[in-house]
């Protein structure tokens, strides 16, 4: 029962507002209004939610167009059945907006750089990036591109009336706790925040190029192109991509010419150095796995379709459970509150999964104005005109802020004297992104949604654009399949890794890869395919990938060893193998550790430590010691390799990847970068480096065990935060393992977001569970209903129900009836 935690988490949190002066303003305030806050009427007391609470309805709305019901299951995921799409997605709509309004909206004021409208002043910041990201451009372009298609524009459009439906009959006492909080109320729910939203998601999985072009440019003039080219590879030795080694690939259609000047011009000039950072950041683990195999190696001989997308652990959670059942498809899966249509799942005859392709889908422009009112900038020798956008940001308590955004050939001028730190002084960076390019992502899942076979896959994805996936593919008939799918752009060798010249034609982007040229395969020989975020293919593939930084690699290693070695594989197997704990990098790691630190020079208590880290199984289980260990050391061993570097540098840059440190140390010991470039008089060792590493992670390994955190889950304290970060609102210290390098990709704030696996059996056997619950009201025992579940790995089976079978199942708890008012 939550009410009693509830109200006492109401009273807390507004003590905590008013105490620790929180970001959550009612005007120039920083705290709530706390008579509307508290009003025994209106206030957050009511949207404490009975254990009893029925969500039966007869319900008479305005713009359906025949008859729907919805049978509520005991974990509250609705079951639609409704007699067009329309209504089903109408009925969508509605739903989501009833169990998660406050999120769904939240969510779209970030994406529209709308937080200081709100929240206040404090988010400007935020607000002014996403404005000069291009993020309503771009969802106005994709939206513009939508409605020429009179199907999905209908789609989106009753959507959105059922959103409204639901906003519309909601009395005072019913809005949600979080806007009582912030002292707002709910807006009418337009098609473009839908596209916001969907806008939101291509930056979570794609944003982090407006920041690696900038590091890496700093990086690039810190070490030169040489060095450079050296600790950021375009590819890891150890590399297990998603397409097998081996796979053959014909000749590209688009052979990008590099620039005459580009060694000059670009890979050795140092004339972009810029300390401009975004003020958020997408997590650079965005990521996931997923997977398909065939039955062929499957216990029923039926295909297993598995995928678990790794996304920030926020409630309410990023997803919405339910099923859709009309005459033209039966999908069931996780969609996001915000859009209409499932977004990972599957139905009577597929499903599908998803993954980050990790690709480089944003560049930036060093661009030549004419004069200071931005008019006019050097392109192709001429001056160009340029166009202007004006963007006005309404700040709580205080005047607007107009923003007025130079836009050029290449797209939005991001950074301008209007919006600059010290180094960016007098220089203009535009921002080319596939984002901005219209698109039509939306309709892949709703074509997806309705899927009978690969054909329907095939032409399902060729909509999709922004941000690149890798589509896994399963169907009752036996195939499985996976496919990179994007707008990806066929780059010459490092175009893009680096802020480019904006007046150079040359350096423009020069097409983009057919569709038909993206990396797949389909029914492999080895019975399976798998993505894990890596890079898609090795160094035969035609185009350029990117740089090697932007794939992770050790999770497709060990799936790729796992699925290989499996046979006679069954749904549990799968539900195990999502949550395998396994460090397929400190493997390959601890041995060279060892090998070159001297026991010898130790004190008895740092030996103490070495030999947990030697005992040691290679797991992130929870009350893992040595996992601990492992890191501590590791870490201080890179601290130990690029600390010298990273400090007499005056740019930031990212420090290169693990992969690059492990590998060039198994290729040379002696390999340049171990010296420290502080001590000109002493040339130090791999063996020195590392002993000093391991002494200085054992202190903090020895204050770790003081504060008891030497068990890898206490010092990882993985936790699922409200989107306001509010404690009494949150899930904290959860008992799981897992981690970086590990299937089980939990850390802290970060992890599974919805674990699936579908057995396309001739009756679909599937599981899922995800860290959150159905309902989105602190006050609701729905609220986190599945996070000990998920914590646990424990699974849910899902209800998959045929129409005319739904009311008599003994799982379903609640009616609702729709019809037309």
């Amino acid at each position: 029962m939550r009410v009693v935690p509830f109200i006492v988490s109401g009273l807390v949190t507004a003590g905590l507002v008013t105490v620790l002066n929180m970001q959550l303003p009612a005007g120039p305030s920083k705290t709530p209004r706390l008579g509307y806050f508290l009003s025994p009427q209106s206030g957050f007391w009511q949207n404490a939610e009975p254990v009893n609470t029925s969500f039966n309805g007869e319900l008479k709305l305005p713009g359906l167009k025949g008859k729907a019901d919805v049978y509520i299951d005991d974990r509250l995921v609705p079951h639609v059945y409704a007699d067009n799409d329309l209504d089903a997605y109408y009925i969508q709509g509605y739903l989501h907006a009833k169990f998660r309004l406050w999120q769904m909206e939240f969510q779209t004021h970030v994406a529209a750089g709308r937080l200081s409208e709100i929240v206040g002043a404090d988010k400007l910041p935020i607000d002014r990036m996403f404005r000069r990201l291009g993020m309503v451009y771009g969802a106005e372009q994709t939206m513009a591109n939508m409605e020429k298609n009179p199907e999905m524009k209908a789609t989106v459009q009753a959507y959105s009336d059922g959103v409204n439906a639901y906003i519309n009959a909601l009395k005072p006492e019913e809005i949600p706790f979080e806007y009582k909080l912030l002292d707002y109320k709910p807006e009418a729910w337009t098609p473009l925040k839908t596209y916001l939203f969907l806008m939101y998601m291509s930056y979570d999985l794609t944003g982090r190029g407006a920041v690696t072009d900038l590091s890496m440019t700093n990086a690039k003039n810190y070490f030169g192109f040489a060095d450079f080219d050296k600790l950021y590879p375009n590819v890891e030795d150890s590399l297990d991509p998603i397409i097998p080694i081996g796979t053959r690939y014909g000749k590209p259609s688009i052979v990008p010419k590099a620039p005459k000047n580009v060694d000059s011009g670009y890979l050795n000039s140092t004339a972009t150095a810029t300390t401009a950072m975004l003020p958020e950041a997408p997590d650079k683990d965005n990521g996931s796995n997923n997977w398909a195999v065939s039955g062929t190696k499957t216990k029923s001989g039926r295909p297993i379709l598995c995928n678990d997308p790794h996304l920030g652990l926020n409630l309410p959670s990023l997803w919405y459970e339910m099923q859709i059942n009309t005459p033209s498809h039966n999908t069931y899966g996780a969609s996001f509150p915000g859009s209409p249509a499932v977004i990972i799942g599957f139905n009577d005859s597929i499903a599908w999964g998803v993954t980050n392709a990790g690709r480089d889908v944003i560049d930036y422009y060093n661009i030549q104005f004419r004069d200071s009112t931005l008019s006019e900038y050097m392109f192709k020798g001429v001056w160009t005109k340029a166009d202007h956008r004006q963007e006005i940001i309404k700040i709580k308590g205080k005047p607007d802020l107009v923003e007025n955004i130079a836009v050029t050939v290449f797209g939005p001028v991001m950074y301008d004297r209007a919006y600059k730190n010290a180094s960016t002084e007098g220089k203009y960076l535009a921002i080319h992104w596939t984002a901005h390019i219209a698109g039509k992502g939306l309709e892949t899942f709703y074509q997806l949604n309705r899927a009978k076979n690969y054909n329907d896959y095939l032409n399902a994805i060729a909509n999709w654009s922004c941000p690149g996936q890798n589509f896994a593919f399963a169907s009752k008939s036996g195939d499985i399949a996976i496919k990179q799918q994007g707008a990806f752009i066929a780059r010459w060798k490092r175009q893009g890794d680096f802020i480019m010249p904006g007046a150079d034609s040359s350096y423009m982007w020069q097409g983009v890869i057919p569709e038909n040229e993206n990396p797949m395969i389909k029914n492999p020989v080895r019975g399976f395919v798998s993505s894990a975020n890596q890079m898609s293919t090795d160094s035969t593939y035609p185009y350029y990938l990117g740089a090697a930084n932007s794939f992770p690699l050790y999770r497709g290693i060990i799936i790729n060893r796992k699925l290989s070695a499996m046979n006679n594989i069954t749904a549990e197997d799968m539900q195990h193998m999502q949550m395998e704990n396994y460090n397929v990098f400190a493997e390959m790691a601890r041995p060279l550790m060892l090998r070159y630190l001297d026991e010898s020079a130790l004190t008895t208590d740092e030996k103490k430590y070495v030999d947990i880290l030697k005992s040691w199984n290679l797991r992130g289980d929870y009350t893992e010691k040595g996992a601990t260990v492992f890191k501590c050391m590791w870490d201080s061993l890179e601290v130990g390799t690029w600390g010298d570097e990273m400090q007499k540098s005056k740019l930031p840059f990212p420090k290169p990847d693990a992969s690059t440190l492990l590998e060039s140390l198994l290729r040379d010991s002696a390999w340049k970068f171990v010296d420290n470039i502080n001590t000109p008089d002493k040339k130090e060792t791999l063996r020195d480096i590392m002993l000093l590493a391991c002494q200085k992670a054992c202190k903090n390994l020895k204050y770790l065990e003081t504060e008891n955190k030497l068990e890898w889950g206490k010092l990882k304290d993985t936790q699922v935060r409200h989107l306001l970060q509010i404690p009494a609102l949150s899930r904290l210290h959860l008992p799981i393992g897992g981690g970086e390098n590990m299937i089980n990709a939990t850390k802290d704030v970060h992890g599974p977001s919805w674990r699936m696996i579908v057995h396309l059996t001739d009756e679909i056997e599937a599981y899922g569970v995800y860290p959150g619950g159905q309902s989105g009201n602190p006050g609701s025992k729905y609220y986190d209903t599945f996070i000990d579940s998920w914590a646990a790995g424990k699974y849910y089976r899902i209800l998959f129900l045929q129409k005319g079978t739904a009311e008599k199942n003994e799982r379903i708890k609640w009616h609702m009836s729709f019809t037309n008012s």
